[in-house]
């Protein structure tokens, strides 16, 4: 972060960073000193993966913008997570069930069948979303911290996850 090519990124931003990144190390996920180009996201892209398994999965990603960051959750099988969303804290609850990334049936719809559509149900309320953009936290922040990290042990319990050998 002390790059000057990371002067784009506030202060407050870069404290966001530096812990999530403390924080998420903890549970095992990493981006290996990679800080690489943010293509169609961001001028700049983090990308946390599990450390030590053959299978590099996803699991976030940080996208650094010209005066913002945005914290994107790779998140699946929402329904088997219905009861922890529903009660969790509403700014948790708004990536799931409000209008960002909503569903609009583009071209990518073969047959009634888009392998980038999410479903799910919250609250008694279908939802699709597009994967492409989905479980997005526009400037998430060090006071929202602990949130992020409990709603990543809720979908990556540490027990399921295979080391390699």
């Amino acid at each position: 972060m002390a790059e000057e090519r990371f002067n784009i990124i506030s202060e407050e931003n870069k404290a966001f960073i530096l812990a999530f990144d403390n924080e998420i190390s903890k549970l095992g996920y990493g981006f290996g000193s990679n800080i690489g180009n943010g293509f169609c996201w961001g001028k700049y892209m983090i990308i946390y993966s599990k450390i030590g398994v053959k299978s590099k999965q996803v699991v976030a990603r940080i996208y650094i913008r010209e005066n913002s960051i945005i914290l994107r959750l790779f998140l699946n099988k929402i329904d088997k997570h219905r009861e922890y969303i529903e009660n969790a804290s509403s700014f948790i609850k708004e990536v799931f069930s409000g209008q960002h990334g909503d569903c609009s049936h583009c071209h990518n719809d073969k047959g009634g069948m888009c392998k980038f559509r999410k479903t799910y149900t919250l609250e008694n309320n279908y939802i699709e979303k597009c994967n492409g953009i989905t479980f997005e936290f526009r400037e998430p922040n060090l006071e929202k911290l602990p949130g992020y990290m409990n709603l990543l042990k809720e979908f990556y319990p540490k027990g399921k996850i295979k080391i390699a050998k």
